[in-house]
């Protein structure tokens, strides 16, 4: 079962209170529901892992603490699903984001602007300025289409985990119900 796996790396509530690097923080990250699995609490920070993925910059995981502590919900499920966004991913949906964004805001739907990127032919010191650039190049159709996709993605992520946390609540019952009657039988 993934819920006794990710227990077992979770911190406990009293390594979090003697970290030595998180102690300046007091008490904002004692709260249960940032370390405990459970349906709300998990499916919380599946969607802002979701939303924090979309953030353009290498501050997702920082946005998504940040978050996860205002809203009180898992904070390292949602610092992993952040990385749904990684070197393979960004490009193609930066560019969904631009399209999406073109078509809310109403404008002709066109090719991005002609600058190309091309980061495998880049050292990676220059990777993240080249990303900037382009992105800087894309302008209000990206940071529209960005919003309408994060929120997008953290409300489809936040339902799939509801239903399927039911799912497979409902087929453990299920389970133990019958082995429950098979016991019965003999």
């Amino acid at each position: 079962m993934p819920r006794k796996l990710f227990r077992k790396y979770l911190p406990s509530n009293e390594n979090i209170r003697n970290n030595r690097w998180i102690r300046f923080l007091g008490t904002a990250l004692h709260h249960h529901n940032l370390w405990h699995l459970n349906r709300k609490s998990v499916a919380g920070g599946v969607a802002v892992g979701m939303f924090a993925g979309m953030i353009p910059g290498p501050v997702q995981i920082i946005s998504a603490a940040i978050i996860c502590v205002l809203l009180r919900v898992n904070l390292p499920v949602a610092a992993i699903v952040t990385f749904y966004t990684n070197p393979f991913t960004i490009v193609p949906l930066y560019y969904a984001a631009y399209r999406v964004g073109q078509l809310a805001i109403g404008r002709d739907v066109a090719l991005p602007p002609r600058e190309h990127l091309d980061l495998l032919a880049l050292p990676i010191s220059d990777w993240v300025p080249a990303l900037f650039a382009w992105v800087h190049s894309m302008g209000k159709p990206f940071i529209y289409g960005s919003l309408i996709l994060a929120i997008a993605f953290a409300a489809v992520g936040y339902i799939l985990v509801i239903i399927g946390w039911r799912i497979h609540v409902w087929w453990s019952w299920r389970k133990r119900q019958q082995s429950r009657l098979t016991e019965e039988k003999r």
